[in-house]
């Protein structure tokens, strides 16, 4: 059973532990907790205004007792315009869908950020998300809150090109600092992947002792 959050839901069935999650974020943040899925005894995801964003973080280091940070990253919901890379490019295309559509929790811009942090004495972890404006898109850095947020935050702002206010050093990691684009939005173009379809469509080799083609 998935309970979203809505105006009409004063209190979310069968998970005593996960219930009290949201009620502490919804105590604290208000109007700016946007949406909750909830699998009862099983898995919990959240989104929060994007202002909100360190807030929660805090809520659920402080309030939850999520003392052990997952990861952070994030999510282009964009249909990537150029197809999926496993096709083969010289083949005709069917035409492409690009309606953005967001996963648990909802969501209103084509980016996210997500995070997972974890209870360890309780065993059950929180999965919260944020929307990014698309124009600019910038988040609060959740480096004062989990200090191992920051090499993922790099990496999110080199990958996506996404901004974390308040992060002490936005280096690159992978790529070199002057390199133009970010390779991990659906729009940035995969050349190598144009030019040759993906390995394990075009290049397959027979098996040893497979002698097929040589019969008949």
């Amino acid at each position: 059973m998935v309970a979203p959050l809505s105006d009409d839901t004063l209190a979310l069935p069968g998970d005593g532990l996960r219930e009290g999650v949201v009620n502490a974020l919804r105590t604290a943040l208000g109007d700016a907790l946007l949406d909750v899925v909830l699998k009862p005894n099983d898995d919990l995801w959240v989104r929060v205004r994007t202002d909100a964003w360190r807030q929660a973080g805090l809520v659920l280091r402080d309030t939850v007792g999520c003392d052990y940070f997952c990861f952070l990253s994030a999510i282009d919901w964009m249909p990537s315009p150029y197809g999926k890379s496993e096709e083969d490019p010289t083949q005709p295309k069917e035409p492409i869908d690009l309606t953005v559509q967001q996963g648990y929790a909802g969501g209103d811009t084509r980016l996210q950020v997500f995070a997972r942090v974890t209870n360890l004495a309780k065993h059950f972890g929180v999965t919260i998300k944020a929307d990014v404006a698309d124009a600019h898109p910038s988040i609060e850095s959740w480096v004062t809150v989990y200090a191992g947020a920051n090499w993922h935050e790099r990496e999110c702002h080199e990958m996506f090109g996404i901004g974390f206010d308040g992060h002490p050093d936005l280096r690159n990691m992978y790529l070199p600092t002057d390199f133009e684009g970010h390779p991990l939005r659906k729009d940035f173009p995969l050349l190598a992947r144009m030019v040759k379809p993906w390995p394990g469509i075009a290049d397959v080799e027979p098996l040893p002792g497979d002698d097929s083609e040589d019969e008949g």
